[in-house]
């Protein structure tokens, strides 16, 4: 049965097929609940004769999906990030055609990233197809891993507000309360105590009181649940924080939910652990008349789905984006015309923001998407934000505003700088003496500003850097100062080898650039996309314009030292030189992919080079020993025990008969074609 697509990943697909073709990767960023792990599958599907590898964090999530299309693919190889990690010394015996990155955020977690940048550096003509909520992990540096494994190749993105104002995804009632401000008042209380200027503490502490007494006139979560859950038997995922913390989550659903259903079954879901993927089955086939609760902590943040949930609870900080928005899409399935419940039972302020990024994509993509509801009151009415948490915001952020100005602190920081030296080239790791992170901050004006992630920058701070030399794009930069940077690297490293992904101390892109660069290069001709003085600029300083050919003369160069230490190219799969060159498994890739030309299959075949397998080598050897006793003696008459040349040659003859009178037999091949090449000296199979 042919996978059916909705039309926004139909559209998707098309552009993914596009860009594969073009620049051999693409990714493809879809909010949770789209569907989007079905792209994947149709590439599959339309490309049945090629060898796909997929990966994403745990085998249960690949399962679940498989199951939820109701097929197989016999040309899928799944493995979890953590198993390639666990067994990186057999990636030389994948050979994928594609490869598959599922939730390939993760893949910028340490350990798992190591393996999967040697799983691409091994097969870099494999099409790469990634798949991921955000490509932003947040709260590592803000990296972008659509950039640093895609070369920010993105065939299709949505946000999740364009995919509820779209109708994509159902648009959710949303309920905010709190159901713990303590420690958030009590830290609020030590900055106000903190504050030097009398007059300051005495207004915010005003500020403070007002906020206690909104927050206890704020109803609690027995009465929010009771007002807001109308659907008593509904289904709900509880999203908590650790075990610790869903046990105490846990032991309040008595109270809680005591006005929704007296009995509630509740149910719990641990990531990896055996007794999960139970619950969770159990949970999905409940259809009881009771109220569904299941308390689960990170197994459903990513890649599963329940048709059928009425509604998600949060009850765990939501510091990161990306855990945010996925735990929102749990509640959230195309095609489902219900409308869920998201209720956010935030425990600190700072949470409170997120709703906040959500409203503002959706008011930017009803801008885009101008007919997609009419009339506009229908937009607003359907998404109905309840806020419980009443006037506790409006002067949270009156307080914050008096409390924090860290902006300015930050711009005089930077206006010191620029005054020393002339310029806002400041390293991104640049930390003052009063330990400001300056450089971090100067790039995270730059990111604001582009729009890639929210912030507060108005035009007059805009002005303000300005005034103080700011670069907003890097990627910009006159050529004079990308050749300093190009000789910067060069005196540093020894050569332009750079990565896609490196950027220079001062923040400079400058892997992006050179890539970019090569591309030009290869698409339009070095004289389309260089003048001759910029080509012969870039050529002293070693420019490496074919990384591929580059990589080959180099390893062609190790296997040339091999062959006239050894007299031979008959290297071990594991053989790695004293440079650190895997020699072993660069040979055998060459055997299998067949990606060199002509003229460089001919170099290597000079040196030794064979491109028969291993085994088919090692018995053509025994048949030349085999042919020369023949010659000597005039029969294949050996004795079991003779050995010639370090080769057991009795016993492999007797091997031989044994595999003629027994052909099913497992051990050595042997087809027509050896048996008249054993014929033609002689061999006796009695």
């Amino acid at each position: 049965m042919s996978i059916h697509l909705y039309k926004h990943n139909e559209d998707a697909y098309r552009a993914v097929e596009t860009m594969l073709e073009e620049k051999q990767m693409a990714a493809v960023i879809h909010p949770t609940g789209t569907g989007k792990s079905m792209i994947a599958f149709k590439l599959v599907e339309q490309h049945p004769h090629k060898h796909f590898l997929w990966l994403s964090p745990s085998e249960y999530i690949y399962k679940t999906q498989l199951e939820n299309i109701d097929t197989q693919f016999s040309n899928i190889e799944y493995m979890s990030y953590s198993r390639l990690m666990k067994h990186e010394d057999s990636i030389d015996t994948l050979h994928p055609d594609y490869i598959i990155l599922d939730e390939f955020h993760r893949c910028g977690a340490s350990e798992w990233g190591k393996s999967v940048r040697k799983l691409l550096e091994a097969y870099p003509n494999a099409k790469r197809l990634g798949l991921s909520a955000t490509n932003i992990r947040y709260l590592d540096n803000q990296r972008n891993m659509a950039e640093e494994l895609f070369e920010g190749n993105i065939a299709s993105e949505i946000t999740l507000g364009e995919a509820i104002v779209r109708e994509i995804l159902p648009e959710p009632k949303y309920v905010i309360a709190m159901y713990s401000y303590k420690k958030e008042l009590e830290q609020l209380k030590k900055r106000i105590e903190g504050l030097s200027n009398p007059g300051l503490v005495s207004e915010n502490e005003k500020l403070l009181e007002q906020l206690k007494r909104a927050l206890e006139q704020a109803d609690g979560l027995t009465e929010v649940f009771a007002r807001q859950m109308t659907k008593p038997d509904g289904k709900y995922i509880v999203f908590c924080s650790g075990r610790e913390h869903m046990d105490e989550m846990k032991a309040q659903a008595a109270d809680w939910f005591s006005k929704v259903d007296k009995k509630p079954h509740i149910y719990t879901a641990y990531y990896n652990e055996a007794s999960t993927s139970k619950a969770f089955a159990e949970f999905k086939k409940d259809t009881g008349s009771h109220l569904k609760l299941l308390y689960c902590i990170d197994m459903l943040n990513e890649g599963i789905h329940v048709d059928d949930v009425d509604g998600v609870i949060l009850l765990r900080p939501t510091v990161s984006p990306i855990i945010y928005l996925q735990q929102i899409g749990r509640a959230l399935s195309a095609g489902n015309k219900n409308q869920p419940v998201i209720f956010d039972m935030v425990n600190n302020f700072d949470s409170l923001h997120c709703i906040d990024c959500l409203k503002n994509e959706m008011q930017e993509a009803f801008l885009l998407y101008p007919d997609t509801h009419s009339p506009r009151e229908h937009f607003d009415d359907r998404f109905r934000i309840i806020d419980e948490t009443k006037d506790s915001r409006d002067i949270f952020m009156r307080l914050q505003e008096n409390l924090g100005s860290a902006w300015d602190t930050y711009y005089e920081a930077a206006k010191q700088w620029y005054k020393e030296n002339g310029n806002l080239k400041i390293p991104k790791s640049y930390v003052t003496e009063s330990g400001l992170t300056l450089g971090a901050w100067i790039n995270t004006q730059r990111r604001v500003k582009s729009g890639n992630i929210s912030g507060n920058l108005t035009w007059e701070k805009i002005q303000k850097l300005n005034d103080i030399g700011m670069i907003w794009d890097v990627t910009d930069s006159s050529w004079q100062e990308v050749l300093e940077e190009l000789k910067c690297y060069r005196n540093t490293y020894g050569n332009l080898d750079i990565k896609a992904k490196y950027v220079s101390p001062t923040g400079f892109r400058l892997g992006s650039w050179i890539n970019n660069m090569r591309f030009k290069v290869k698409k339009y001709g070095i004289e389309q996309a260089l003048t001759d003085e910029h080509r012969k600029a870039l050529e002293e300083l070693g420019m490496i314009w074919d990384h591929n050919k580059q990589k080959w003369e180099e390893y062609y160069s190790a296997a040339k030292a091999y062959y006239k230490e050894h007299g031979n190219l008959e290297v071990p799969a594991k053989y790695v030189t004293a440079d650190g060159i895997p020699l072993g498994r660069w040979l055998s890739n060459q055997t299998n992919s067949h990606l060199m030309t002509n003229e460089q299959l001919k170099r290597l075949q000079s040196i030794g080079y064979r491109s028969e397998s291993k085994t088919a080598i090692q018995w053509n050897r025994k048949f030349e020993l085999a042919k020369t006793y023949y010659e000597k003696n005039g029969n294949l008459d050996v004795p079991v025990s003779y050995s010639t040349d370090g080769v057991k040659l009795g016993r492999w003859i007797s091997n031989i008969r044994c595999k003629r009178k027994n052909p099913n037999a497992s051990g050595m091949v042997l087809d027509t074609e050896r048996i008249a090449r054993l014929d033609s000296i002689g061999m006796n199979w009695k």
